[in-house]
Formats: structure tokens, C-alpha cells, sequence
């Protein structure tokens, strides 16, 4: 998730399935029940038709993670970035 738009579109459909989220941030969503798996295909099918996707492997995750950490860090600090993200 990379905007307020997609959280939003993200929440709606944890609504629709009757789900309760404690936290909703990029890349990052903690419901507060057990999903079953009849609604995780549901939310599945629901996130890819607002162009989202459910990632669920820890390598795909801890990717996400830090592309969101990077995108906070250029487009929503006030702080000058003293990190230099050119890889070698």
C-alpha cells in the first residue's frame, strides 16, 4: 500500500467481510479475529479488484516493509535524509 486510498480501500474491505482492524498502515494490516480461509480468499479477491494484493510469504513482506520505510522517509519527513540508498 503506498496511499491513503489504498488504506482506505483496504479497510472497506475488511468491512464487507465483517472484520475488525486494529491497525491499517502501508503494508501492514492486524485484524483483530481469526481470518477463515473462505474470507482470506474473499479479501484476496477484494484487494486485487482495487489493484492490491494479500502477500503472505516473509520474504515478499520484509520487502514491502522497506519500501514503505523509504517512501516514508523521502516524501513524509521533515528531517534531511542522511541514509544513502544506492546499492552496489
Amino acid at each position: 500500500m503506498v496511499s491513503n486510498r489504498c488504506k482506505m480501500a483496504v479497510k472497506e474491505e475488511l468491512k464487507k467481510l465483517g472484520l475488525h482492524f486494529i491497525v491499517v498502515e502501508l503494508g501492514e494490516v492486524e485484524i483483530m479475529e481469526k481470518i477463515s480461509a473462505e474470507q482470506r480468499v474473499l479479501l484476496q479477491e477484494g484487494l486485487v479488484n482495487s489493484g492490491l494484493e494479500l502477500m503472505d510469504d516473509r520474504r515478499s513482506v520484509l520487502i514491502e516493509r522497506i519500501k514503505n520505510v523509504i517512501i516514508e522517509m523521502v516524501h513524509h519527513s521533515d528531517e534531511e535524509i542522511r541514509v544513502n540508498f544506492r546499492i552496489t
